[in-house]
């Protein structure tokens, strides 16, 4: 395998939901010990640098039980899959009875062969660790109770939704701070050394099955955010950080595996000092939904650093679907500014289709979905236009973009540019409603001297201008409103 690109784009799957539809396809059971070849090809032509099967290990039959008396989740579920029945409830993958393969999805070695598969096509294999809490049957529970935050008789009784009784004692739900008690999984405690002594064979056990780990709700193991959410339930913080215990375990036997965290509250800088490869960027999401083109830009003049180490998307398994939440035009914007940022970025099984249901990620079966043949025709150019190494591995830098006294639609209009090598490519985007005129100014200082062809990767589009003008005032641009361009420019 080549090295990790610095810019590497991954391709969440949910294995259950996969292989059920490869099952139905094929017409007989398909686990990942005999995915057919063509299917590995079918993802391999996507250009992506790593799968993340999301949901492979083993879930837990009381967590399942727990999800069946839930009337909400089971109302989801409905909504999402008319026809459910409960054997559609496979389990909660972030409800983890054992970090061991479900051996529905073939076990170990069947999960073995998909890596193989994978790298025989260049692509690296990613999975979960869910750090902060584990089912109620996980053996720890009744092996090491130490691991996990308890509560007290008097406790349970005052919030009997948020505590287990196992064993005589009383275990406390998994939660996040802002948010009731999740009622199927049990929380870990993080300033106890043997959990962390524990976790790290733990991953160190994953690592050796995978190149990487998308580590859910990574930012409530800081021990800031630890503390306040637990006191003194848990003990005293202890010197070290989580993370800064955890990661550089496992580095230091296999220094190109990758920890991706999933991160919210303003916390992804911090996590990546403690160590992680990448964070979810929430804000860019949040910004390409709700705002406008200038808080984009904003936000992308943080310093190269933290640009290198966030994960983009507009879509993954926590999300409402692209499609629903950028609708037509829009969503076609949102993706290319995504997927020509720096930084990973994180592409959902489904989106390229345009499919508009979120299934809960306890069901193993999907609905049936129309493929929007228009948006998989734009995607799969797109996935084209920037598989390639300039965008993987090259330089990019934000442009300004100017307009004039009386005209400053240029506010709406996102510009930025890539080099490596010979090859550049310029990036211009019009994310509003309302057409825009401007000068894009890029930062090449060696464009005069020469004319330059833009020819346009994502249309048939070419044109010649001349370089001394792109320098000295400015690349002129009328664009539609979400119109888009990403020009490879080529020397005359």
């Amino acid at each position: 395998m080549k090295a990790w690109a610095k810019h590497p784009v991954i391709h969440e799957i949910n294995a259950w939901v996969w292989l059920n539809d490869l099952s139905r396809k094929c017409g007989r059971a398909v686990d990942f010990s005999c995915v057919p070849p063509e299917e590995w090809d079918r993802i391999a032509a996507g250009g992506f640098d790593a799968v993340w099967f999301m949901g492979v290990w083993e879930r837990s039959p009381a967590g399942i039980a727990i999800a069946q008396r839930n009337a909400g989740l089971l109302d989801d579920f409905r909504r999402a899959l008319p026809d459910f029945v409960p054997e559609d409830n496979v389990g909660s993958p972030y409800c983890v009875r054992r970090y061991v393969v479900d051996p529905r999805l073939g076990g170990t070695q069947g999960l073995a062969a998909a890596r193989a598969a994978l790298r025989e096509r260049g692509m690296r294999l990613i999975l979960d660790f869910v750090p902060n809490h584990v089912a109620p049957d996980h053996p720890w529970v009744g092996e090491h109770p130490e691991y996990f935050v308890h509560g007290s008789a008097d406790e349970a009784a005052r919030e009997p939704a948020s505590f287990v009784a196992a064993g005589g004692k009383f275990f406390a739900c998994g939660r996040d701070p802002y948010f009731p008690a999740w009622p199927d999984v049990l929380q870990l405690n993080a300033f106890q050394p043997g959990l962390r002594q524990a976790v790290i064979d733990t991953v160190a056990d994953i690592a050796a099955q995978c190149d990487g780990v998308r580590c859910d709700m990574a930012m409530l193991m800081l021990n800031t955010i630890f503390e306040r959410t637990w006191g003194e339930q848990v003990g005293p913080k202890p010197a070290e950080d989580y993370w800064r215990a955890i990661i550089p375990a496992i580095k230091a036997g296999q220094p190109d595996f990758k920890f991706i965290a999933e991160a919210y509250w303003d916390l992804e800088w911090e996590l990546q000092q403690q160590g992680f490869d990448y964070c979810y960027d929430k804000k860019l999401y949040d910004r390409l939904e709700y705002s406008n083109a200038e808080s984009v830009r904003l936000h992308l003049l943080a310093n190269d650093a933290y640009q290198q180490k966030m994960l983009r998307f507009i879509e993954n398994h926590d999300e409402p679907r692209a499609a629903k939440a950028f609708p037509e035009a829009k969503g076609r914007a949102a993706a290319v500014a995504m997927m020509t940022l720096p930084g990973g970025k994180l592409l959902h099984e489904g989106q390229f289709e345009g499919f508009k249901v979120r299934l809960p990620v306890f069901l193993g079966r999907r609905p049936d979905e129309p493929v929007d043949q228009g948006l998989a025709t734009f995607y799969a150019r797109l996935l084209d236009a920037v598989n390639r190494d300039a965008f993987r591995n090259g330089d990019w830098r934000l442009c300004e973009r100017s307009g004039w006294p009386d005209n400053q639609s240029c506010i709406g209009l996102l510009a930025w540019q890539w080099q490596m090598g010979g090859e550049r490519y310029l990036v211009a985007i019009n994310y509003q409603q309302s057409v825009a005129q401007a000068r894009i100014h890029p930062a090449w200082g060696d464009l005069r001297g020469r004319s330059w062809r833009l020819a346009d990767r994502l249309s048939d589009a070419s044109y010649d201008r001349d370089g001394a003008e792109m320098a000295d005032v400015g690349l002129y641009v009328d664009m539609a409103p979400w119109q888009f361009h990403l020009f490879q420019l080529i020397p005359l």
